[in-house]
């Protein structure tokens, strides 16, 4: 990164300006997945419709990842880390004004696309804020990113309790996000762009980052599934109150930020392997005690070990693939998240046509299974 000479803030500044955009991204998306079973039921939608419309999202992150390249390879990160911001949070609100399915489809493709700008510029901006200091204080930003995830949920669960509507949340956290970004941006590393090589935009991984790349896969397919259908689920297949389906995504991201906060303490007592393996079986563990006991407690328990199996996974992941005797450590890393990330956005609509044709509680069987091949794929894994 090439930082701007006229640079006149101090790197604390900057690196909470930084940071305050991750809170509006964890913010923001939990915001969203805290409300999809309203607006499920505003829309009238079955599982497969739901599963169909969330499609949308990925496809439009997608189709936007070669464009958020071209453009931070031309303008100012922090320029267009703003505009993403705006145009997420303007995509946020448009959620609770949709009447029609078309325009639900519509405004999640355009949600995802906004979702991609705003990651990849904050993610581009963190990598020049880690410049600035000598010690390694990147991953404090993803530590934010979480801790945003649960306070939107706990905001959400309050106004879901007091019964405010889909559309005056969103509209409400929309405006608000989008001031917290004007206020933080002055602040930000406004730096020139980096000369970018041509590159593929897509790079697998070869046969022996293989178990990573699936290990990766599992983790962030579970992750996402949890993201976006373990409100319906609770409401759906457990038969609890919308109110109770908000609070168990609390329970889950009060355990997944646990987790993360945590994780480092545990690696250097136990080993990267030890806790990978564990990890796998916490969610295992957490899918199969909501699909045997489907009432709420034993669920919400259930979604509490699923948080705490997928908290960790990916960034141990990415730190033993960057490790590879095969490839360097950027495009290892690059190649895994690759795979990891085709889980993270597809799989989770997959579950809507699962339970469409036969059940909620056996789509998440399903997903459940992805914990098993963590389980299996780390037991190959040889730490050095």
């Amino acid at each position: 990164m090439l930082p701007d000479l006229t640079l006149t803030k101090t790197p604390r500044q900057i690196r909470i300006a930084n940071a305050m955009f991750f809170f509006i991204s964890g913010f923001g998306y939990t915001t969203w997945t805290s409300r999809i079973v309203y607006i499920q039921q505003s829309l009238h939608l079955n599982e497969a419709q739901l599963g169909a419309a969330l499609f949308a999202m990925p496809i439009g992150l997608m189709a936007t990842m070669p464009i958020t390249g071209r453009l931070l390879s031309t303008f100012s990160s922090s320029r267009i880390m703003m505009i993403g911001a705006i145009a997420f949070n303007l995509m946020l609100g448009l959620l609770g004004f949709t009447s029609f399915y078309w325009q639900f489809i519509a405004v999640l493709f355009f949600f995802g696309s906004s979702r991609n700008l705003l990651n990849l510029s904050m993610n581009t901006q963190s990598v020049g804020v880690q410049a600035l200091y000598k010690k390694s204080i990147i991953t404090t930003f993803h530590g934010v990113w979480s801790f945003a995830g649960f306070s939107g949920s706990v905001f959400s669960l309050v106004m879901a309790y007091f019964k405010v509507s889909s559309t005056w949340h969103l509209m409400v956290v929309s405006l608000g996000l989008c001031v917290i970004a004007l206020l933080a941006w002055p602040n930000t590393l406004h730096q020139k762009p980096e000369p970018q090589e041509r590159k593929p935009i897509f790079s697998l991984p070869d046969k022996a980052l293989l178990k990573f790349a699936l290990i990766c896969f599992a983790s962030m397919a579970c992750e996402n599934v949890m993201y976006d259908w373990s409100g319906v689920y609770i409401h759906k297949a457990v038969h609890a109150t919308k109110v109770m389906a908000t609070a168990s995504f609390v329970i889950f991201m009060i355990t997944i930020t646990i987790g993360r906060f945590a994780g480092d303490r545990l690696v250097n007592k136990k080993g990267i392997k030890f806790v990978l393996q564990n990890s796998g079986i916490l969610i295992v563990a957490g899918f199969a005690m909501a699909i045997a006991f489907p009432y709420p407690i034993p669920a919400i328990a259930g979604y509490a070990l699923i948080g705490l199996g997928v908290s960790c996974m990916v960034p141990l992941v990415f730190s033993m693939a960057g490790k590879s005797k095969t490839m360097s450590g950027g495009p290892a890393i690059a190649a895994v998240s690759t795979v990891g990330y085709l889980g993270f956005l597809l799989v989770p609509p997959l579950v809507g046509f699962v339970a469409q044709a036969a059940n909620l509680r056996w789509a998440f069987g399903f997903i459940a299974l992805l914990g098993l091949v963590i389980v299996w794929m780390t037991s190959k894994i040889t730490e050095e």
